[in-house]
């Protein structure tokens, strides 16, 4: 895992050098307007990339703000690709929208479609989600994007498997500074100014997968689990065991399949 923190202190080009001589690879800073006081500028990205960090771009209007739907979402990645653009940020990295609250299921379907909008507006960056252990399952499960920023707060102990960043420890103080450790993947979609970032794989679409799991997957695994019934009441169970590994095999398959469409997962 590769060790980084995000903060909404700028940094300077000392700050920046003292965190990359603490072994830190990444840090989190915020795509704002200009005057604002937590806004990651051009000057700063430079002087960061030059210390030898990568850059993770976070985005926050408010810590509710994704419960707003997709207008807000709208509006919110139109403004994010404008200062992703001002401060140098390569196409191909990502962009992380975040729902800095407890959000329960019942706002799932705002917030979904407050991704879904922003990530339309990002044109030529990638979609990330920073939110609670229940929001990226949901938006992972629902198709919304493979990029996660998780934080262990509202998580109740519980970690994401496929998360691309875990906040782990939140308001500490590092180099005088207030920050939260993270700890990535090393695929979370960071960059540095001047950087090429191979653009994402395009998304297989929804009908292509729809045909592939109906005409195939699930012929299959109907047929594996009626032999392993067979074997089952035959008194066969290593044979059993094995047609129980080919079913769920096909049902894995077809959850890639889904979640690479944007279908949700069963």
């Amino acid at each position: 895992m590769a060790k980084g923190f995000d903060t909404a202190t700028r940094l300077t080009a000392e700050k920046a050098q003292a965190f990359a001589a603490q072994g830190f690879i990444f840090v989190g800073r915020y795509l704002d307007h200009p005057t604002s006081w937590k806004a990651l500028s051009a000057v700063e990205a430079k002087d960061i990339s030059e210390a030898g960090l990568h850059m993770v771009s976070l985005y926050e209007r408010t810590a509710n703000r994704s419960r707003e739907g997709a207008i807000a979402g709208q509006a919110d990645g139109k403004q994010a690709l404008t200062y992703a653009k001002q401060v140098g940020q390569p196409e191909g990295s990502a962009i992380y929208a975040a729902v800095d609250y407890d959000a329960q299921a019942a706002d799932y379907d705002r917030i979904e479609a407050y991704m879904r909008a922003f990530d339309a507006e990002i044109n030529g960056y990638e979609l990330g989600i920073y939110g609670s252990y229940a929001v990226c399952k949901a938006m992972y499960q629902r198709g919304v994007t493979q990029k996660l920023m998780q934080t262990y707060a509202w998580s109740r102990g519980q970690v994401f498997p496929q998360n691309s960043i875990y906040q782990y420890e939140n308001d500490i103080s590092v180099n005088g500074i207030g920050i939260d450790r993270c700890e990535s993947n090393g695929d979370a979609g960071g960059w540095r100014v001047g950087m090429a970032v191979k653009p994402a794989a395009p998304q297989l679409s929804k009908e292509v997968a729809a045909n592939i799991i109906d005409s195939f997957l699930k012929k299959h695994w109907t047929e594996c689990e009626k032999e392993r019934v067979k074997a089952e009441q035959e008194g066969r169970s290593a044979d059993a065991e094995a047609w129980k590994g080919l079913r769920d095999w096909q049902h894995h398959l077809a959850n890639e399949l889904r979640a690479a469409s944007g279908i949700l997962i069963e």
